[in-house]
Formats: C-alpha cells, structure tokens, sequence
C-alpha cells in the first residue's frame, strides 16, 4: 500500500509518526505523495481545543479527498477523549497511543471493518515505543527517550492522553544513536513529554542520556527538548557543560511571570525560582540560549497578574517565545475555575505579550553580531545555505559550495528578522 501520514502537535507525536513510517515501510509499504493513496494515517495531537478541531477537520479532509483509502487515527486525541473519536466515523481505524505497533499491525491485517481499540494507560507501563534508524529531516533527528507525565498541572489534559512517566533504557538510546549516525545524521534532539522526568524511580537520569549520544562517532550535536524548570539542578548543568557536543539552548516551560497564577495552573516553581535558574544556565555557558512557552489568559488571570506576567517576561530577555492563549479543556481543574478571561481579552493579551518578547528576540540577535559560531548547515538554494548555532541561532550565509550536512564557523555580521546573517570564518 501507498500510505500517507500527518502529525499534529508536539516533537514526541512527529517521533512516533517517524517510527511508525519506518515500521510500515520495512513491511514493504511505500510513501509517495505522487502515487494514488491507499491508507492515511493521522497521529493526533490534543493539547488545546483547537488541536481537537484540526484533528476533525484533518480525518474528514483526508477522507474527502482519498475515496477509498484507509483512514487511521491515532494519538493523543484519541487516548484522552474516545467517545469524541468513536464519533469520527469517517476514521475506518482509531487506535489509542499506548503502544505505537498496534497501529502497523492493524493496518497490515485491515479487512474492511472499523476497528476501534484504545488501551489505557497503567501505572507500571514500561516504555515501548519502537525505535528509528532514519528521520524525516536531513541533518537532525528527534529522539524520544522518555513518555509520560505525572504533574497534573490544572490546565493540561496530557497526564491521561499520555499516562505516568516511563523511561527508555539507556542502552537503547545509545543503540538509536548510532543506526542515526550510521545513516548520516549530525544532530539528535533529545525529547519527551517531561524531559527532565527522564530516569525517575531509575539509576540513571538525563545527563546519562545526553553521555549516551555524545559517545557516539559521528555524532556532532546534542540538543534538548523542552524542560520543565525545578527538574533542573547544578549538578546536571555542570555535566552538560563538560560535554562539547552539548547545546546550549535551554527550553523551560514558564507558562507566567506571576506567582499566583502560578499556584493556580500547579507548576511547581515560581518566579523567583525560575529567574535564578536563568541566571545559573547563564553563568555556566556562554551565549546560552533560554527559549520558552508562555500562556496568557489563563483561568481568573487579572490584568494585575498579567502585567507581572509581561514584566518577568521582558526583564528575563528571552531568544525566543511560544506565545498562546488559555484554552479550556475539559476533564481538567482549570476548566471549572471561575473568572474565565473572555477570548477577545485573551488575544489582546496574546498580542501585547508577543510584541514584548518580540523585541527581546531582536536584543538576542543583536548580541550574536561580532561572534563566530560553529553552524551546522541544513539546507541549501540557490546560492544561499542555511543553519543553527549550538544555542539555536539561526543562520543564512551566500555561498556557492556545496556545504549542507557541514559544520562550518561562521563569523555573524548583522540581523534581520527572526535571524542572523553571516559569512565564512577562515581563521
């Protein structure tokens, strides 16, 4: 069969798409978006509402448009909410995410009629999720090392769309790691649903997976995934400092810049917390990059509380932001709090917040002008290539040799928008 695939939502769902490409095409399947389609497969992503409304409008689209193929769904969506995927009756398929084989399988022994199989997750899951040798991107490969979530913050439904935290073996991620160099990849991306989770009730913890990759030959660059804060300790920021492979790019989800919204959404640091990690990462690496998730709007969020949420964001100074409304998600706390802010105000606050860190976005860039960065180039057109610095910065050099897949210093010259510019290094 000819199958196509769609992912919506969060690295760990574009992970798990990859796995379930690769399982699919080693039965002999193909994936070519120029021959007729005979089965689609959707991995779903439900971390707000609207993630739920691209997922419908997706299966319905998919099924318009592909008479006759098979229609998979799968993912999040599906896991935290059945009874709104069982009425998605356009899917001939619905599977759940707790184990990404069922999916293969069932498309492998599909006999034209609906299956419709959700698991739920259990305490004492065991991480399964199966492996990859080669990733939809030619230089940089994510690498899912942990799943789950046990915080329950009173906003996010992601607890029983994923189920408690479970680790993979260190051992495996070393074995992924060098199947990914051996098919030429340079940089790994490290993700999970609570990163910094990884190793919890084990021996080991995330640095071991970061030691784990960087051992591997032909491995240039380790990257993480997003980071919750008060995971973070000195003693796992010194042994990332003494790995050369690692990147210093530091996603921490900060969600407010005020305490009481804060304690209201259970995030387990506050304010103060969070600033001085900031300045710890920021005194143990040089050109250290702190990119972040910002949520506005959120449930009795006062105008007073989110101009402290817009103060802690300015003086923070962040390289980048992710920017979103509150979104209402029901089977969570935060959906039956009183005081909900109305949309009109939540994109208003959306806007002011987005222009604030817009304009610490541009004080980042300007502060890269003058230095030389090691750049892994990605891609290359027409005279122009184009790649990341360790702290994620990214690049576009003219040259007219051939240089993608290269680390190359690069002496940055100015910034236009949301990157820098720069020219070869010869020292």
């Amino acid at each position: 069969m000819n199958i196509l695939f769609h992912t919506l939502g969060c690295k760990v769902n574009q992970y798990e798409t990859e796995a379930m490409r690769e399982a699919l095409l080693n039965w002999g399947h193909t994936n070519d978006k120029n021959l007729s389609v005979d089965a689609v497969i959707i991995n779903s992503c439900t971390v707000t509402a609207e993630s739920d409304r691209k997922t419908r409008q997706l299966v319905r689209r998919m099924h318009r448009e592909n008479p006759g193929a098979i229609i998979a769904l799968t993912g999040c969506m599906v896991q935290a909410f059945p009874d709104e995927a069982k009425k998605l009756t356009e899917a001939d398929i619905v599977i759940g995410n707790r184990d990404v084989t069922k999916i293969v399988n069932a498309i492998n022994s599909y006999d034209n009629k609906r299956v419709f199989e959700i698991d739920k997750h259990q305490n004492g899951d065991e991480y399964n999720t199966i492996g990859l040798s080669r990733f939809n991107e030619r230089t940089r490969a994510f690498m899912k090392i942990q799943d789950g979530c046990d915080r329950f913050c009173t906003y996010c439904i992601i607890p029983f769309a994923r189920g408690r935290i479970r680790s993979r073996a260190v051992s495996d991620i070393k074995a992924e790691a060098q199947r990914l160099a051996a098919n030429g990849y340079s940089e790994i991306v490290l993700v999970g649903i609570n990163l910094t989770s990884y190793g919890k009730g084990e021996d080991y913890n995330i640095c071991d997976a970061v030691d784990a990759v960087c051992e591997v030959n032909g491995i240039k660059r380790v990257r993480l995934g997003s980071l919750e804060p008060d995971h973070i300790t000195d003693e796992m920021l010194n042994r990332f400092k003494i790995q050369p492979k690692f990147c210093p790019q530091f996603h921490l989800s900060l969600q407010s810049g005020c305490d009481a919204t804060l304690k209201r959404m259970n995030r387990h640091y506050d304010s103060a917390f969070y600033e001085d990690l900031v300045n710890r990462i920021r005194n143990t690496f040089t050109d250290a990059a702190i990119t972040t998730d910002i949520m506005v709007g959120f449930a009795g969020e006062t105008d007073d509380e989110f101009n402290q949420s817009l103060n802690f964001a300015q003086k923070i100074g962040f390289a980048r932001s992710h920017i979103f409304a509150y979104s209402r998600r029901s089977g969570t706390v935060a959906a039956g709090l009183k005081n909900q802010v109305s949309n009109t105000e939540k994109q208003l606050r959306a806007h002011q917040m987005a222009e604030i860190t817009k304009q610490t976005e541009i004080e980042f860039l300007k502060n890269q002008i003058g230095n030389v960065y090691p750049v892994l180039f990605e891609n290359q057109k027409n005279g122009v290539a184009e790649g990341y610095t360790p702290n994620y910065t990214r690049v576009i050099i003219d040259t007219k040799k051939a240089i993608t897949g290269q680390i190359c210093d690069v002496l940055i010259k100015s910034m236009q928008g949301d990157y820098c510019i720069g020219e070869i290094f010869n020292k």
